[in-house]
């Protein structure tokens, strides 16, 4: 075996996919490409008040990513979790099971789990009064019972919040009444990348002074890719060569790279990501990348109009079993976190904020190559719409 697994196939691609890639190798256009000038207003990035709605009616409602599934790769494993404004924490049972719950003891409100890594443990133990928990949440015991009368242990148990693993990804929501079927929708798009079975090789929290919109729409076109990467990953992709569409309320697009499509066989996972760049946004707020041999998987988690927490996961097919692998890994992780991600995209929606909010300009201005960045915002009104 070589030092280095580059490609886990994961599975056929999803006639979606294939049909992406066809159209970028058949120069068909891309079905999102708008003939004509659009537009963005620019109080979408910020104002206040339309924070405070999407706030409401997307993070407080709608299914979100919270993790891969490689966060928890084994049984019996707790993770907390801060950025999204309320203490998660994450476990994975005795059973296999993923959890979200709130990090708090029923006892007396204490936060359960201290730290932010990941912990390995049969029970949670509170470090107040020791009231201790099973990894699904279950109150399994407490000091000095006989000092709690007629006390129903198993309604004193962790409160947990809904949630759902599919494809590689675990999703929650705030809301118990959440419906998962859209989240549900782009699980076999993910299986086929075999997310499910990578391992996570890195993760980090940015704090990026910017819209969370702004984060989101540089994955959205591919006009930027060949100029503002000019000296990072843009020599490896054909300009405006790209193709798109929708997967439920999620969006989906593929950009060409430059080696040649010819005599590829574009239902082989292995080949067609050599050929052509995924990019996945999923609604509310998470970013997918499948690079030729790994996986970026970034979940933005807002904390006003003007700031959003970025936690970046890259997924990789094996745990590196020499210093050769690691290397390899490192290099790609400082490449696209630090590099390009965090230098180039996250710097730009940076500096995007800044001369939105001086009031210049009173809409962003889209040429026919940024359509997906008009689809999204009109995928997010209309979600701000049905919560109204």
């Amino acid at each position: 075996m070589s030092d280095v697994q580059t490609v886990n196939r994961g599975g056929s691609p999803t006639p979606g996919q294939t049909a992406l890639a066809r159209r970028i190798a058949d120069g068909t256009v891309d079905p999102r490409r708008s003939t004509t000038i659009q537009t963005v207003p620019a109080s979408d990035y910020t104002d206040p008040a339309r924070w405070e709605r999407e706030k409401t009616a997307l993070f407080e409602k709608l299914p979100q990513v919270i993790a891969p599934s490689a966060l928890l790769p084994d049984l019996d494993m707790a993770v907390p979790h801060d950025a999204t404004s309320r203490p998660l924490l994450l476990t994975r049972d005795s059973d296999g099971k993923a959890h979200v719950f709130l990090n708090v003891c029923r006892h007396r409100g204490t936060r359960l789990v201290e730290g932010e890594e990941s912990q390995c443990a049969k029970r949670l133990v509170c470090p107040y009064h020791a009231w201790t928990y099973r990894l699904d949440g279950k109150l399994l015991a407490l000091p000095r019972p006989e000092t709690f009368p007629g006390l129903d242990k198993s309604e004193m148990g962790l409160v947990e919040l809904p949630s759902m693993e599919e494809g590689g990804l675990i999703w929650f929501s705030p809301d118990p009444q959440a419906d998962f079927t859209d989240a549900q929708a782009i699980s076999e798009d993910m299986a086929a990348f075999g997310t499910a079975e990578h391992h996570l090789f890195r993760r980090k929290l940015h704090t990026v002074h910017g819209n969370w919109k702004l984060i989101m729409d540089a994955f959205l076109e591919s006009y930027h890719v060949t100029r503002l990467h000019a000296n990072t990953i843009g020599p490896f992709f054909k300009d405006g060569i790209t193709s798109g569409d929708t997967v439920g309320p999620h969006m989906r697009s593929a950009v060409g790279r430059l080696e040649e499509m010819e005599n590829i066989d574009l239902n082989d996972m292995a080949a067609l990501r050599r050929v052509v760049t995924f990019a996945y946004q999923l609604l509310p707020a998470t970013i997918v990348i499948p690079s030729p041999d790994y996986l970026n998987i970034m979940v933005l988690m807002p904390q006003s109009e003007k700031l959003t927490l970025v936690e970046d996961f890259m997924l990789i097919p094996e745990a590196p079993a020499t210093d050769k692998a690691r290397d390899h890994w490192e290099r790609s992780w400082a490449l696209l976190d630090g590099g390009v991600f965090a230098s180039e995209d996250f710097r730009a929606a940076e500096l995007g904020q800044q001369g939105l909010s001086s009031g210049a300009i009173g809409h962003v201005t889209l040429g026919t190559l940024e359509g997906g960045v008009r689809a999204f915002a009109d995928i997010v009104s209309q979600a701000l719409r049905a919560a109204n």
